[in-house]
Formats: C-alpha cells, sequence, structure tokens
C-alpha cells in the first residue's frame, strides 16, 4: 500500500490528448485555473493500446503537468471536465528530487492566493 503523497508534495503527472485543440485547452484552463505550475505539450506521441476489444494505435499529444498534491484532487476533476476521451488517461508520479528553487515555484504558482511567479 503507497502513503499519499504530503500536500506541498510536488507531482509530475501525465495526459494524453487526442489532438492540438484539446491540449491546448486543458493546458490553459490547468495553469489558468493555478491547477498547474506549467504544463508541457508534446506533440507526435504514436500511442498503442487495447480499448473496446481491439488493439489501437492513434497519433496524440502528451501533456507534462507539474502540479503539487494538494491541487491534485482539482486538477482531476477539471481535467475530466474538459477531456474529450471516454476514459482519460492521467497518472501522477512524485517528484523524489529536483532543483529546489523550480521546485518551490511550482508550490507558489499553484498556491491558491495569488503570488508573483
Amino acid at each position: 500500500m503507497t502513503r499519499p503523497a504530503a500536500p506541498n508534495a510536488v507531482l509530475l503527472c501525465y495526459c494524453a490528448c487526442p489532438d492540438t485543440a484539446s491540449a491546448q485547452a486543458i493546458a490553459g484552463a490547468l495553469v489558468d485555473e493555478r491547477l498547474a505550475a506549467c504544463v508541457n505539450r508534446l506533440p507526435g506521441v504514436h500511442s498503442t493500446y487495447r480499448w473496446q476489444g481491439a488493439v489501437t494505435r492513434d497519433s496524440e499529444e502528451l501533456l507534462l503537468i507539474k502540479t503539487t498534491a494538494a491541487r491534485f484532487d482539482a486538477l482531476k476533476a477539471r481535467l475530466l471536465e474538459l477531456h474529450p476521451y471516454e476514459l482519460p488517461e492521467l497518472v501522477a508520479v512524485p517528484v523524489q528530487r529536483g532543483h529546489a528553487a523550480y521546485l518551490d515555484w511550482v508550490r507558489a504558482a499553484t498556491g491558491e492566493a495569488p503570488q508573483d511567479c
């Protein structure tokens, strides 16, 4: 059994989108709403997966989303509202180590109160 991350823990989340328009919309909303400090969009991802009994191959755009454990539930809810897939991918990985100043910036940029970030 895994323990939940501390609220101020930084998470790196992965989410695949079917196209640039949905990826841009999701990325913009998550950052605008302070649910993510930054979202990188990686076009040209080639995915192979099993869906509804068939192997499917698609081109997708991958989102790399930086947030905190405290903001994850709200981020997940918003992503599920915006995402066009019936079953969107959302995987969060705790950041174990990193540049301390960058991780502090992620925490500040996703804080409830606006700060100079």
